[in-house]
Order: structure tokens, then sequence, then C-alpha cells
């Protein structure tokens, strides 16, 4: 296993004017924080998950995708401020900080909060719901690491209760 290292989450949440959804992952890995922004590692499922449940076409560039996420008013950011990681293992986490989600709660008509994977949904219950009040729904994580249990056909009906949500 790789050494943990002590992480900073590089990049700001993405809020869209007026987001009814908001989406936390755990940490973003090595290739999102080279890339600067959420789900960045190509073979990450997140996206063409997202492409699938609206029937869109795949999102590829940055701008594309933050182009999608305002759209569909969906908000992004992740569920720890900072850990110790080892690469993208989220099993490998120790000391977690968690991030203050309660400013975009509070200037966002947000409807719903989902986390992706079973780690956010357990940061996000132990740290940030005690302040918020308001319960996450857990989602599959879109890993390639998850594709023995999910195929991308499951993981996007999984996904398919984001829309709901959003508003059109």
């Amino acid at each position: 296993m790789a050494q943990r290292k002590p992480i900073l989450h590089a990049f700001a949440p993405f809020i869209p004017d007026g987001a009814r959804v908001l989406i936390l992952g755990t940490m973003p890995s090595p290739k999102s924080r080279e890339n600067g922004f959420y789900y960045g590692h190509p073979q990450n499922r997140f996206w063409p998950a997202l492409a699938k449940v609206f029937g869109e076409e795949l999102p590829l560039t940055v701008q594309q995708r933050q182009s999608f996420l305002t759209r569909h008013r969906i908000a992004l950011w992740d569920t720890l401020a900072s850990c110790e990681i080892a690469g993208a293992d989220d099993a490998s986490i120790r000391n977690p900080i968690a991030n203050d989600i309660r400013p975009i709660l509070d200037a966002n008509p947000i409807q719903a909060i989902f986390t992706t994977g079973a780690k956010a949904a357990v940061y996000y219950e132990k740290l940030i719901l005690p302040y918020t009040n308001m319960p996450a729904i857990a989602l599959p994580s879109p890993s390639p690491a998850n594709c023995r249990y999910y195929t991308l056909e499951t993981l996007s009906e999984a996904y398919a209760v984001i829309r709901k949500h959003c508003n059109e």
C-alpha cells in the first residue's frame, strides 16, 4: 500500500446559482487534484453515469462539466477539507477534518444532499450531519474499483434519484 500523505482539499466547491442538489465525495483523487476539478480520473464513472441519467453527451472538459452542472443545478464538493490518505484509497484515510457545508445550504435552495461512496456517507453522517440536520442519500461509488459491484447501467440507475431533485 502507498504511504499516507497529508492532503488539503485543492480547490473550491462548484456551486452554480440556484443549486438544488449537493453531491459530496470524500476527497479529490490525485488525478482530480492534477486536473483541478471533481471526478477527474478518466476511469471514474461519475460523469458517464450523470450523462446517462440526464440523457446527454458525456462532458469531457472541465468547462463542459461545469456547464452540465449549472444546467442541472448541481453543486459539487467533498466531505473532507483535509486528511491523511494513500493515493485515492478512501479506506486508508486517517485524521479526517470535515468541510463546513452550512454556507452552501444557507445560500442555495438545496433540496437534497448525496454522497458518492460508503466513506463519504460515513464522514457526512459522523462529521457534518450533526451541524446541518439534513440527511444525505448515499449513492454507490463511481470509482473504477467499484466496477465489479456496479456496472455503468446499474450505477446510472442508482444515480437517477438525483434527477427528481433538480426540478428542471
